[in-house]
């Protein structure tokens, strides 16, 4: 029987391959076969093969697919042109800013007093009190998936949109922020906080931001800025400084999402040691010129956080403001923010600052918390800087929920 077989047709291969089984012994099989070794070597694989007369051509090289957790690029960092004209613009229109704090941020809808459609009275009031610009603290992390891709809620997601698109409609420019996300910077989780053992956090932060700036890729620029992160500390500052630095590196990734879809959004990116001024020294801003640095300034912290039961140890109350000593702090700051800031030529923003009440609204307690937002004012307007009180109805805050009116000593402190 003749073995000539058509590469073209390697089927029919296996099929005179199984009738040689038949019809020669098994002895003479392996002689009769030498010849012909190399053409079965080939044909072989083609015995589970489809589609009659179909070409032997090998399958073509299909690219794996985008999955919901990959990551765009982390942006270079280290190396960082200077602020762009579009971002020293932005900077220059968020003062007088003031936070909606302890509303978005808090662990559950009303969990800090301050139910989340609270905001939809609170925005015309902040509008007429003289305020240009909303920070919205928001606190992404609680109401994600705790396994990869970390699906925001769908509902949770629409709720901000609309916040947002609430504010913007208001007249507001808003920052909105990353806030709170306690297994990030490997603090303990607060009351109401779902625990998320088996994620990778810095994963989960980057493919948060995946999603959130997706979903706010139409809104307009001029009208919304991204915060990347409240406030970075703990494990987030460990080994400060390097390009290793566990920050800086996240902060890279996350800008690496943002700009995949954003990529003209004014960003605010801040240090680590909860947006402190000193540690600006160990920010290595991603290359990247749409961006304003951000700090937050509550020195002398003994009197800005008096009875605050959430620092530990608390604070001893009836601390006064502002002695020389204290302005020379405070100035000091500052100082050492605007240096920065001109050797980097990035404008800053004063994300936070206020002093507590500790519920007291007394006419002296109150002379103090003025005296401590006048000399603020007077220092960052001295430099230039953008700013965003904290906050507005809570207990910093410049409006009265209960009695329904603003504190307008403290309003005026702010914007006389």
């Amino acid at each position: 029987m003749l073995l000539i077989v058509s590469l073209r047709g390697l089927h029919i291969t296996c099929i005179l391959m199984i009738m040689i089984n038949f019809l020669i012994s098994p002895s003479r099989l392996a002689t009769r076969l030498k010849p012909l070794l190399l053409l079965v070597a080939f044909a072989l694989s083609a015995c589970g093969g489809g589609g009659g007369g179909a070409p032997s051509t090998a399958p073509p090289v299909v690219p794996p697919s985008v999955s919901a957790n990959s990551e765009a690029a982390a942006l270079p960092f280290g190396n960082p042109p200077g602020a762009s004209p579009a971002a020293i613009s932005m900077a220059s229109k968020l003062a007088p800013g003031v936070n909606l704090g302890n509303i978005l941020e808090a662990p559950t809808d009303g969990a800090w007093a301050i139910p989340y459609n609270t905001i939809n009275s609170l925005s015309p009031i902040a509008w007429n009190m003289g305020f240009k610009s909303v920070r919205l603290p928001v606190r992404w992390s609680n109401h994600a998936g705790l396994v990869e891709p970390y699906t925001i809620d769908a509902a949770f997601m629409t709720r901000v949109k609309n916040t947002v698109k609430l504010l913007n409609d208001q007249g507001f420019i808003v920052v909105m922020d990353m806030h709170h996300y306690r297994d990030l910077d490997g603090d303990a989780l607060d009351p109401g906080e779902t625990a998320a053992p088996s994620a990778n956090h810095s994963t989960r932060m980057v493919l948060m931001w995946k999603q959130i700036a997706q979903e706010f890729k139409d809104f307009a620029n001029d009208k919304l800025v991204f915060e990347v992160y409240n406030e970075p500390h703990g494990r987030l500052q460990i080994g400060q400084g390097s390009t290793n630095d566990p920050w800086n590196a996240l902060l890279a990734r996350a800008m690496g999402q943002i700009r995949a879809t954003n990529p003209d959004r004014i960003v605010v990116v801040g240090p680590t040691g909860y947006n402190n001024a000193y540690n600006l020294q160990h920010l290595l801003l991603p290359n990247d010129a749409n961006m304003i640095v951000t700090v937050h300034q509550y020195e002398p912290f003994g009197f800005t956080h008096q009875g605050a039961t959430w620092i530990t140890p608390v604070r001893p109350t009836g601390q006064t403001c502002c002695s020389v000593a204290q302005q020379n702090q405070i100035t000091t700051i500052l100082n050492v923010a605007n240096a920065w800031a001109t050797q980097k030529k990035y404008p800053i923003y004063v994300g936070e600052f206020g002093a507590y009440s500790n519920n007291d609204y007394s006419a002296t307690m109150t002379t103090q918390r003025v005296n401590f937002n006048n000399y603020m004012r007077s220092e960052m307007t001295r430099l230039n800087f953008s700013w965003s009180y904290w906050e507005m109805a809570a207990g910093f805050g410049v409006y009265d929920l209960t009695q329904q009116s603003e504190r307008t000593t403290l309003l005026r402190s702010l914007i006389p």
